[in-house]
């Protein structure tokens, strides 16, 4: 069964020892307030006690992974997490409610050994718009479709990838929607490959018999070649995809493949701080052009923040805005949202995976008091 996590009591310990200090030269200070930040444009979130979830899910039988959020825009309440668990003959995609509870009727299994999972919305079949769950199954080599909110498969059984060769063992997904034609991909990557290519870029099509086909249309991006590349995320507004290239950074391209530049690294960053793998990526808008990309340091237990829109006169100078210790532990994938789900995420919500099997689900209200103030 799901449980409440119990919400952490450090920051009301630390604030009381504050207060008690600044008591001497501060008549206003009131007991029980957080220590605040002094702005500063390069300062980092002040606060270092670790974030706690609102709900934990209840267990997968394997190894959970990766998460995905679908979104219920008639009732965001009814909202759902979609989690991979990687069993090799007994793994599947988990459905859960917002609530951790796992919903059986739509959770899909067995598969073999899922790795990570996507959704996009506005996905042309049968001459309706639907919503997908893309998931990579290694031990087939195939991209797995199944249309939500009833997770039916549409994939005709699997798609194959990277031309059915086994040792590149498909393990990251991120799907793209292209604004100016509505055209939807999938990009993907694997367990090793070259160290340029490294990413496939399928376009996904009607087939006209309730299935989707997918059609490569690039290989792109750089690769380090010192582990793997598991954790993509496309930032649907701006147009850009970023990777992590484990143990190395975060890598930056645009998601456009028909765009002249489009083979172009237009960052690596990241490239310090981290413990040891860079997994998890996920974008938080703030705006159209502003917002945090979150990423996991995965054996760090921990979030690092990064500002979406770049540095000042430098979009693809990202620099690190906040550490933030979480507890989930050895963090994979993740997923966030900036909707309004429920009384309980009115700001959004993050959702982790941890290794007990399980995810974790955190109220955004909680991230955002351990960012810079003058964000």
């Amino acid at each position: 069964m799901p449980t409440a996590a119990p919400r952490s009591t450090s920051v009301q310990s630390s604030s009381l020892t504050a207060c008690a200090v600044l008591s001497l030269l501060l008549s206003a200070c009131r007991s029980g307030d957080a220590p605040r930040a002094t702005p500063s444009t390069t300062s980092v979130a002040a606060t270092t006690d670790t974030l706690r979830p609102v709900v934990v899910t209840s267990a997968v039988l394997n190894d959970s992974d990766d998460p995905a959020i679908w979104i219920d825009t008639l009732n965001p309440s009814r909202s759902l997490i979609v989690g991979t668990d990687k069993g090799d003959s007994t793994g599947g995609l988990y459905v859960f409610t917002l609530d951790g509870r796992i919903d059986s009727t739509r959770t899909r299994r067995p598969l073999k050994r899922p790795n990570n999972v996507d959704i996009i919305t506005g996905v042309s079949l049968g001459g309706k718009r639907i919503d997908v769950a893309v998931t990579a199954e290694r031990g087939t080599m195939s991209l797995r479709m199944f249309r939500l909110p009833d997770m039916t498969p549409i994939d005709g059984g699997g798609i194959k990838v990277f031309d059915g060769d086994a040792t590149r063992a498909p393990m990251g997904i991120a799907m793209y929607r292209r604004p100016g034609d509505g055209a939807v991909f999938a990009i993907v990557g694997g367990k090793s490959g070259p160290s340029e290519g490294y990413l496939w870029q399928y376009r996904l099509a009607d087939a006209g018999n309730g299935t989707l086909t997918a059609t490569r249309v690039r290989t792109f991006g750089a690769y380090s070649g010192k582990k793997e590349i598991e954790a993509i995320a496309v930032d649907q507004h701006l147009g850009f995809v970023y990777y992590s290239d484990e143990t190395v950074g975060i890598r930056k391209y645009y998601a456009d493949p028909d765009r002249a530049d489009a083979a172009k690294e237009l960052a690596l960053f990241g490239t310090t701080g981290f413990v040891s793998d860079h997994e998890g990526i996920a974008v938080y808008p703030t705006s159209d052009s502003t917002g945090y990309l979150v990423v996991s340091d995965q054996q760090g237990h921990r979030l690092q923040l990064f500002a979406r829109e770049g540095s000042t006169g430098a979009p693809h100078t990202h620099v690190v805005l906040a550490t933030i210790p979480v507890a989930a532990q050895e963090t994979d994938g993740l997923d966030v949202t900036a909707h309004a789900l429920s009384p309980a995420f009115p700001e959004g919500l993050l959702v982790m995976m941890s290794t007990d099997k399980t995810f974790h689900l955190y109220d955004w209200r909680d991230v955002r008091k351990r960012l810079p103030l003058n964000r």
